[in-house]
């Protein structure tokens, strides 16, 4: 101990203001004001050899100077996607909201963990406040429970848990022997993480039995029952229908009326994975809210129709050091016994500050807007003989073929397929590396590589569209 100053702080506090103050600096210059810069790059595209060269990546014994350090900081920026660019049409997320991330800025300065009231009193509350809210938006007017998470994986991941413990509460302290073999039923639009949700959990991926969709991506109710009466008569149980509200590529709307019917008549958990609104007949919802509504990663609500505690009873493991029963105050508060998580970051702040700032109806206008751009894009790439559409856009996914002149007269069969399938992944790396913008690619079923391009940004302007149009052209017309 005499080699440290142990009644006194080991950093100067002067020291520290300046670090951040010029850290900010560089945030607001860099992260903020260039990175959503139409004129700007989306990207400074190295290949991973060439980045390690031009980042110090090393970690040494002894700490380096605030002026390398601050470097260390705008080369992380500027070899970075800018996400938030008007031009990054790549992933579900996109563009930037200033309240979100303000208040994102705060969490990380306040550094607290969402498990109990008194550690995190102001943060409990707000997302009390928006479960609350959220749950009479679905329109469950009996009420219901949730909980904040890292995403929509873990969110279909905590429904998947649920549901068992609902048919077989036994499996919580007993294990896989105290159940049958379990069944669920996803489409084969639905997002992965129901996998990765029954192959953690020790259902199998064998047990997820994925139905069949029609031609636009939704599941098909009779596919649906028939699948649910395969798994009987093997003698399985199926327990869970997973059914989403905006696939992850096609953007399609399952129809859960229907589902919900089928679900009721056999007793099944109905979860719904949505990006935009769900119906009030499902069981438990995963929203993502870092999607369409530009809360900063991660933001993420799993809502349940249900007011028996069930995640508590499901996840609560009573531990002692932290959901004491004879606190001073009302211990109703100490939620974080209904996660499985300990540490939990108080990510619904980001959105509580937003929805104060923006209120309801301008939320509504992000959706309303964002739709209305896709739908404007689809209309362009109508007009021109250079794209084609694979399907009219129900939300704001737009996938398209990007035609060559080379490929245009080629009769339509397996040889113009397989030379289509080679042309978005070369517009791809030769956008990248030029760093103009930002859209995803994909096979689908029997289709060949296509674009698939989320339009959310409130920050896209059609003038941005059509250059994603043109630029296009401009990068594969010699393909």
């Amino acid at each position: 101990m005499d080699n440290f100053a142990v009644n006194s702080p080991t950093g100067e506090m002067n020291a520290t203001e300046s670090f951040i103050h010029h850290a900010m600096e560089i945030i607001l210059e860099d992260a903020v004001k260039k990175a959503t810069d139409v004129r700007e790059k989306v990207c400074e595209w190295r290949s991973p050899e060439q980045l390690k060269e031009l980042l110090d990546l090393e970690l040494r014994d002894k700490g380096e100077s605030e002026s390398r350090v601050l470097q260390y900081c705008r080369d992380a920026i500027k070899y970075s996607v800018k996400t938030t660019h008007p031009r990054f049409f790549n992933q579900l997320y996109a563009g930037m909201d200033p309240y979100s991330m303000v208040g994102s800025f705060i969490t990380e300065a306040i550094t607290t963990s969402l498990y109990t009231y008194e550690v995190a009193p102001v943060f409990t509350l707000m997302e009390d406040t928006l479960l609350r809210k959220m749950i009479e938006m679905i329109g469950w007017d009996e009420g219901g429970d949730g909980i904040f998470n890292p995403g929509g994986s873990m969110s279909n991941m905590y429904a998947v848990n649920l549901a068992r413990y609902r048919y077989c509460p036994d499996i919580k302290e007993v294990g896989l022997f105290a159940a049958k073999r379990l069944v669920i039923l996803t489409s084969q639009e639905g997002h992965y993480s129901i996998s990765k949700g029954a192959a953690l959990l020790g259902i199998g991926t064998k047990n997820v039995y994925i139905v069949s969709s029609d031609k636009r991506g939704k599941m098909i109710p009779s596919a649906l029952e028939e699948k649910i009466k395969l798994a009987k008569s093997e003698g399985a149980v199926p327990f869970m229908v997973n059914a989403t509200a905006g696939t992850t590529v096609l953007g399609a709307f399952d129809p859960i009326e229907e589902i919900a019917d089928i679900c009721e008549k056999y007793n099944l958990w109905l979860v719904s994975l949505l990006c935009l609104l769900c119906l009030l007949r499902v069981n438990s919802v995963a929203w993502n809210l870092h999607k369409m509504l530009m809360v900063p990663l991660q933001c993420s609500a799993f809502l349940v129709r249900d007011k028996t505690s069930l995640l508590q009873h499901c996840h609560s493991a009573r531990a002692t050091y932290l959901f004491q029963q004879d606190k001073f105050y009302d211990v109703s508060y100490d939620t974080g016994d209904k996660s499985v998580q300990c540490g939990r970051k108080p990510d619904a702040f980001k959105f509580w500050l937003m929805w104060k700032a923006l209120g309801t109806t301008q939320l509504e206008q992000i959706v309303d807007r964002a739709i209305a751009m896709a739908r404007y894009l689809a209309q362009e790439i109508k007009k021109r003989e250079e794209f084609q559409l694979v399907i009219e856009p129900e939300y704001s996914n737009v996938c398209f073929w990007y035609i060559p002149p080379s490929l245009r007269s080629v009769p339509h069969g397996p040889e113009r397929w397989k030379k289509l399938h080679t042309v978005a992944p070369v517009v791809k790396e030769r956008m990248m590396k030029k760093g103009s913008m930002m859209i995803g690619y994909q096979a689908h079923g029997d289709k060949p590589n296509f674009f698939r391009m989320v339009v959310i940004s409130p920050q896209v302007s059609r003038e941005d569209l059509n250059f994603v149009l043109d630029e296009i052209h401009n990068l594969g017309q010699d393909l």
